[in-house]
């Protein structure tokens, strides 16, 4: 699920404006808590200076009333008068040793001590007058102020982060299905389009997807149309001048001559071949075949193909054996498969010499079914045994033998038909060709 690059971003820009809240929310609660003191101060500043009238007038008299009538009522401050060297005087601040200007101080009390802020003042160098008031209230506020806005973060960062996984889940769900299209259309389904619901950047997204699988589909077309119409074009008038070479052979008194119709024939045979390979392959491209699919038992179908080939392998000095075991069902044409595996099978005795041995397999691997034909031959370098599915690709010390080059490119295009895998790999020696199809479960 993290793999994901939506819900990535959606974790990222989730994180990002959570701290972006959480910054904003802490200077909202310091700038708070710096406005209250900031008004607690200028109250402790109005009521001192009321007091401070009273001791102009009326000296340390004056002062003592007017911190008396300060003092009255709810919510008074508290006040306290002491002489320069610290004693007390008059009030309950009066015991406390502050500097000159605001601070903190605790109070003693009878049940814990009372946190009050004060503004001590010294009074012509005889007196310092002390105002002050409990700052419990500040702190209940600042935590009040904070408890709110933890809870409104909390919801926030759960709103965030569901609705980052609802955007998340909502652009796989279009991601998947371009992902899928893609996909159905690697297997073969080239008339398979990407879906296009609304007019956001996804959907044009989509829409130029879709022009460019339109474009390609019909340049694929095009040049399946014109190999099929080369192919047949060519297959008349071939199969013309072959009926020649035979009544010319056959006419022919010089064995010398006869010898070298024969190998005309021979060449016009295998251009013939060449051709119906083509066209065997455009067909199997073009998908047509799936409409006839149905369960195949891949290993009856291997167990068939080794019969028939058993003979021919020993008459070329080779060994041909089938590993059989229980049925490897599959969906699939029965004929195109058939094919794939003759083509393996050929393929490992045409290229191996005399006295190797070629090994036929079905079965599964993983839970998927599986079909392999390995040799104990020479093998194929590792860089070369990818290019072997190519088109008319045959490796150097391979030309000398008969072939077109297009026996891997059929078997692969089989393979893909059935929305499997053809492979090759080293077989410690030799080589292994493996096809891999996905389960029918």
């Amino acid at each position: 699920m993290f793999g994901s690059t939506s819900l990535r971003l959606a974790a990222a820009y989730t994180v990002g404006f959570s701290v972006a809240v959480a910054l904003l929310g802490v200077t909202t609660i310091l700038s708070t808590r710096a406005a209250l003191t900031q008004q607690f101060d200028e109250r402790l500043r109005s009521d001192q200076v009321a007091v401070l009238d009273g001791y102009h007038k009326q000296g340390l008299f004056g002062l003592k009333r007017e911190m008396a009538e300060a003092s009255a009522g709810a919510g008074a401050l508290l006040f306290g008068v002491q002489t320069e060297a610290g004693t007390p005087i008059q009030g309950p601040l009066a015991g406390l040793h502050t500097p000159v200007g605001v601070s903190t101080a605790r109070l003693p009390d009878e049940r814990e001590p009372i946190t009050v802020r004060v503004l001590t003042d010294d009074l012509d160098g005889r007196y310092r007058l002390l105002v002050g008031d409990r700052s419990d209230h500040i702190e209940a506020l600042s935590q009040k102020v904070l408890w709110r806005f933890a809870l409104a973060f909390a919801a926030l960062l759960a709103l965030g982060v569901a609705g980052g996984f609802a955007l998340s889940r909502a652009v796989q769900r279009r991601m998947a299905a371009i992902s899928g299209t893609a996909q159905a259309i690697i297997d073969g389904d080239l008339g398979r389009r990407v879906p296009v619901t609304g007019d956001d950047d996804l959907s044009r997204l989509a829409t130029t997807l879709n022009r460019m699988l339109d474009r390609i589909g019909a340049l694929m077309d095009n040049l399946r149309q014109v190999t099929s119409d080369v192919a047949h074009d060519l297959r008349t008038p071939l199969n013309r001048l072959r009926q020649r070479l035979e009544r010319s052979a056959r006419q022919a008194g010089d064995p010398a001559h006869r010898a070298e119709i024969e190998g005309a024939l021979n060449d016009v045979d295998a251009i013939l071949a060449t051709f119906a390979a083509l066209l065997r392959i455009s067909e199997v491209e073009a998908g047509a075949r799936r409409a006839a699919f149905r369960r195949v038992d891949l290993r009856a179908l291997a167990r068939a193909v080794a019969e028939d080939f058993g003979p021919a392998a020993e008459d070329s000095g080779h060994r041909l054996e089938f590993d059989d075991g229980p049925p490897v069902w599959i969906e699939g044409d029965a004929e195109l498969l058939t094919q794939m595996t003759v083509n393996l099978v050929e393929n490992a005795l045409r290229h191996t010499p005399k006295g190797c041995l070629v090994r036929l397999s079905a079965g599964e691997s993983g839970g998927l079914p599986v079909l392999t034909v390995s040799d104990n031959g020479p093998g194929v370098p590792a860089a070369e045994r990818a290019r072997l599915f190519d088109r008319f690709y045959r490796l150097e010390r391979s030309r000398s033998t008969p072939g077109s080059g297009l026996g891997l490119a059929l078997v692969q295009a089989v393979a893909r038909l059935h929305r499997g895998e053809a492979s090759l790999a080293g077989g410690a020696p030799g080589l292994k060709a493996t096809v891999v199809f996905p389960t029918t479960s």
